[in-house]
């Protein structure tokens, strides 16, 4: 096993650890440990909401989830000789659910979850159509997930993380926030927000304290958003195998890992829509010195997708386009088709006996794919979802004989209020 150069205790929460991570993005977060190029080590994870979400039958702890305390990531870990303009390259070698535990009260032991978030509280991709909190427990056998709230199916995970990335500069931060600050203020009062401005209430930051977490705490951006620092980019093919090219901006390049996958879909569409757990992820480092230049490269991470994927060899595909429910036309709004390509496959089976909210899990955690199909037929888009026939007990294609109809079982648990 390699190193582990960032050890966590399961028994003890994330900011009780003998190394504290953080949740913030910023520049002046200390390195929690250094490590050189041409390393292999180990990083421990905690789920990103650190133990909030149980696995039981109720949806409140979703519909109450602590927005303000994700993510909890491990670093930032220094390399050394890192220099802005560099390339970081970062290779996943593996990772996966805690290691040696079959059962516990932390997803990642034995199981993780799946959140429809409540409109209230940060929403999701069909908020409109799905406004309250649900919530699917998975059970994990090997590398395969079923669960007691979406009967019927089973699926090998793509194991991945959902967040990695290096720390921005001042300047880069200085940016994000303006840009980001703008977007608010064309519609302050939004709900759900349109961006999350930096926010010192439990913000974790490594390390610092006193005046310097207080400046630090008021600056620092949240860790929601994919940028330019690569970040929460949640890309399910982004797994064992991978080979990532960040730009570094800072010195050392502080790198952090967290929010990691057993499963997801294509989008993540529910907003917590992955497989959330806690666990391990074992990376090599190097360094490509000047790459971003080289490499033009100036922003936003590259990289080589993973080779270890489930074999599914038969799909059902659904395709939207960029017409709302109410029958406005769009122009080229791929987001929009998207969302209505989803729609349809969440129509579809619940002809199968599925409620509309067990179907939306479904998709948020299965490995769908997700695509772009037209982009340049004015005025439609055109998106489309591919589902995995062999992730379910029964045959799910048209027939003349109609859909079969399952026992949905005890269904999503929905919250209180």
């Amino acid at each position: 096993m390699p190193e582990v150069v960032f050890p966590l205790d399961s028994s003890r929460s994330f900011t009780d650890q003998e190394l504290v991570g953080h949740n913030r993005w910023h520049p002046d977060i200390p390195p929690a440990v250094t490590v050189r190029p041409g390393d292999v080590f180990r990083v421990h994870c905690r789920e990103w909401f650190d133990g909030a979400i149980h696995n039981d039958d109720s949806a409140d702890d979703v519909r109450d989830a602590p927005l303000s305390r994700v993510h909890a990531l491990s670093g930032p870990i220094a390399v050394e000789g890192a220099e802005p303009g560099d390339l970081l390259l970062v290779d996943i070698l593996d990772l996966g659910p805690i290691p040696q535990e079959d059962s516990g009260p932390l997803a990642g032991q034995g199981w993780g979850y799946t959140g429809i978030f409540s409109r209230t509280n940060g929403g999701g991709f069909l908020t409109d159509q799905f406004p309250d909190a649900y919530k699917a427990i998975w059970d994990f056998r090997g590398q395969t997930a079923t669960s007691r709230h979406v009967p019927g199916v089973s699926y090998t995970g793509i194991t991945h993380p959902g967040l990695m990335g290096t720390a921005p500069s001042a300047d880069l931060l200085a940016r994000w926030n303006r840009r980001e600050g703008a977007l608010i203020a064309t519609d302050p009062d939004r709900n759900p927000p349109l961006a999350l401005p930096p926010l010192p209430d439990d913000a974790i930051l490594g390390s610092l304290s006193g005046a310097e977490f207080d400046r630090v705490a008021a600056e620092a951006a949240r860790t929601a958003p994919p940028r330019e620092n690569g970040g929460n980019q949640d890309i399910k093919n982004f797994t064992r195998g991978s080979r990532v090219f960040y730009p570094v901006f800072v010195p050392g390049a502080k790198l952090s890992v967290g929010d990691l996958h057993f499963s997801q879909g294509d989008g993540e569409i529910t907003f917590c829509g992955a497989i959330e757990m806690g666990g391990f992820i074992d990376l090599h480092v190097d360094l490509l010195k000047g790459g971003m230049e080289t490499y033009g490269v100036a922003e936003n991470a590259i990289f080589l997708p993973g080779n270890v994927e489930p074999r599914y060899d038969r799909w059902l595909a659904f395709s939207g386009t960029s017409v709302t429910l109410d029958d406005e036309q769009h122009y080229l709004d791929s987001d929009l088709s998207y969302q209505r390509a989803c729609l349809h496959a969440i129509d579809y089976l619940t002809k199968f006996g599925y409620s509309p909210e067990q179907a939306y899990l479904l998709l948020g955690s299965a490995p769908i794919e997700g695509r772009l199909s037209g982009v340049v037929d004015i005025p439609n888009s055109c998106a489309t979802v591919y589902i995995p026939t062999g992730i379910f007990d029964f045959d799910v294609e048209p027939s003349a004989s109609g859909p079969v109809r399952i026992d949905p079982g005890m269904g999503a648990p929905r919250s209180s209020a």
